[in-house]
């Protein structure tokens, strides 16, 4: 596994981090409301996400989305045939309604951002959802937004609140048997996270005996399971909380996917770093739908139409390898 020590030389290298950052967003609003509530329409851009790769940056620099080019890049989205819509009724459902219903996040730094200065909801999660509101609807703003977290993603897509989840959502066999996944489209593995500073714990093998945080309903208390059996593991509700609790001394460290640690070390440079290497199982990232929808045959043509043109290459380099300074862009996961 590659080496995370450049997390550990410099937190500070990690500057510059634009929060606000508006994208024209063909003059739309973007709504999100938790999942039990109603959504409203939401019209808005997207960008960001990252890899393992970024262990190999020296000095990576998390700078502002390229606006101008995130836009240009869903404007230019591909758009499915009649014939292609038709012989799906996934597909056919969303068409019909004129709007995608997709539960994701608003607080995903890498993922799923919201910016309150326009309202626009930005990152790799986000461009692509909005992509692929693109290619149903003709127009990538035709999207509604539900929140979810790790412990609500099965549940809004087996009420039908929402017709697919985008959420950085780890392709697991227990969950396949509530949902169905299309994917993967994104890969990563665990990481420790923990105070700046702190040299009691270097890698995972040091969590023994340590109070360690990870979210509930994610994969995090089965990979502690395995790797750190002789760790005292507090689930949380979401990243925020687990975060939180770290930074008041409650727990030791946080164990959950090495990119949406980074997401938090790029928003709050100093405060935290990565304990040695990433480690565990390869941690594919899916797209919820709804269990033995033929969406999923849909969306995986999709993601390969995108893959094949260079489209996921270049929402990656524009929202994560651009912003935090890794130029080589990983290879797309294979489609299952």
């Amino acid at each position: 596994m590659r080496n995370l020590k450049w997390l550990k030389k410099s937190t500070a290298l990690l500057l510059t981090i634009a929060l606000a950052g508006s994208l024209a967003a063909c003059g739309s609003k973007a709504d999100e409301t938790p999942a039990a509530e109603t959504t409203q329409e939401t019209e808005a851009p997207a960008a960001e996400a990252t890899t393992e790769d970024a262990a190999e940056a020296e000095e990576p620099v998390a700078a502002e989305i390229d606006k101008d080019a995130f836009d240009a890049l869903l404007a230019d989205g591909i758009v499915a045939d009649d014939a292609d819509i038709a012989a799906s009724k996934w597909a056919t459902a969303v068409k019909e309604a004129g709007v995608l219903r997709v539960g994701g996040t608003r607080t995903s730094f890498l993922f799923s951002q919201l910016d309150e200065t326009d309202n626009g909801i930005r990152g790799f999660d986000a461009g692509l959802y909005q992509l692929l509101a693109r290619y149903i609807l003709g127009d990538e703003s035709k999207y509604e937004l539900t929140q979810v977290d790790s412990s609500t993603r099965e549940s809004v897509l087996t009420s039908d609140q929402v017709d697919a989840v985008f959420a950085t959502y780890s392709i697991t066999d227990a969950r396949k048997e509530v949902i169905s996944f299309a994917g993967p489209y994104y890969t990563s593995k665990q990481a420790v996270l923990v105070k700046a500073g702190n040299t009691d714990i270097t890698g995972v093998d040091d969590l023994a005996g340590k109070i360690v945080a990870t979210q509930s309903g994610s994969t995090g208390p089965d990979i502690l399971a395995e790797y750190a059996p002789e760790a005292t593991v507090q689930e949380f509700a979401n990243d925020q909380e687990a975060r939180t609790a770290l930074e008041q001394g409650r727990v030791d460290a946080y164990v959950t996917d090495y990119t949406l640690l980074l997401n938090a070390i790029v928003k709050n440079p100093g405060v935290y770093e990565i304990a040695g290497d990433t480690f565990g199982p390869e941690d594919n990232y899916g797209i919820g739908l709804p269990l033995d929808s033929d969406g999923v045959a849909f969306v995986n043509d999709f993601l390969k139409k995108i893959e094949d043109n260079g489209t996921w290459a270049q929402l990656w380099k524009i929202s994560l390898g651009d912003r935090t300074g890794i130029e080589t862009v990983p290879e797309a996961p294979a489609i299952e």
